[in-house]
């Protein structure tokens, strides 16, 4: 039986992480950590699990006498307008929360992490192979998230190439659905809040632009299947057979996971 941390479960994509972990036979104890800056706690409204504790805290500061087997960092804000007013906060709920709960990690757990197609930056290759290392200005004005994701998959990364720490990380690309706030910023959310409001829709440009989107439902069931019922594991299978895996998801060509590649120094120029 298991103990779970969940950083940032009060979000949007987290709650539904949580709904989905509330389904789980094998936890004895679900620790749910927001400290509410972009989350709501009435996004867990619907839970009322005796295992779930829900603690207001920043993951940057929160302390346990546990060691959890599982944790999962979605504790970051994610939409534009947040963001860009609070950087420095940013990139401490991403990098310093990180280095948080990798302590807080049992000898053997996983670490699930949710990144960013942000860390391609302003891609000049569309779309994005996973061979693409992106075309990124570190510091512009999106560093703060954009970055921030790029360090956390590097310190993971190394984690595991060091350490042998199980890491799992999915770069997830344009996320709407149930539970986005209305204040969101992002184009689906924005066209909703307006429409509702009576307004007309702002289309910036000629509307001609092209987005990867991708429904929570989807992509909720592809994280459950990649960080724990599939059984996947960087070391398990190889990537051409989890790509075969997932080729059912209609979220395949709007999502990317990726795989802890242990590389020798050596092999760089």
């Amino acid at each position: 039986m298991k103990q779970v941390l969940l950083a940032g479960g009060c979000g949007f994509i987290g709650s539904h992480l949580a709904d989905r972990l509330c389904r789980r036979q094998d936890i004895t104890r679900l620790v749910i950590v927001d400290n509410l800056w972009t989350g709501r706690l009435e996004n867990l409204a619907a839970i009322s699990d005796p295992r779930v504790e829900f603690v207001q805290s920043d993951v940057e500061t929160f302390a346990s006498d546990t060691k959890f087997d599982e944790i999962y960092h979605l504790a970051s804000p994610a939409s534009l307008p947040q963001y860009m007013t609070q950087p420095l906060r940013t990139i401490s709920a991403n990098v310093v929360s990180a280095l948080n709960l990798l302590t807080l990690l049992k000898p053997g757990g996983v670490i699930g992490y949710t990144s960013t197609s942000e860390v391609y930056g302003d891609p000049v290759i569309t779309p994005q192979p996973e061979t693409y290392r992106g075309s990124v200005d570190c510091t512009g004005p999106r560093s703060s998230y954009d970055e921030s994701k790029r360090c956390v998959e590097a310190m993971l990364f190394e984690a595991h190439r060091v350490h042998g720490t199980r890491v799992k990380v999915a770069r997830l690309f344009n996320v709407y659905g149930p539970r986005t706030r209305p204040d969101d910023g992002r184009a689906v959310s924005n066209f909703v809040t307006r429409a509702l409001q009576g307004k007309p829709i702002t289309v910036y440009g000629d509307g001609s632009q092209t987005r990867s989107w991708g429904h929570i439902d989807d992509i909720v069931e592809a994280l459950e299947r990649y960080f724990w019922s599939e059984g996947t594991d960087y070391l398990a299978r190889s990537i051409l057979a989890m790509i075969m895996k997932f080729r059912c998801l209609k979220w395949l060509s709007s999502s990317r996971a990726i795989f802890p590649n242990p590389r020798s120094y050596s092999c760089r120029p």
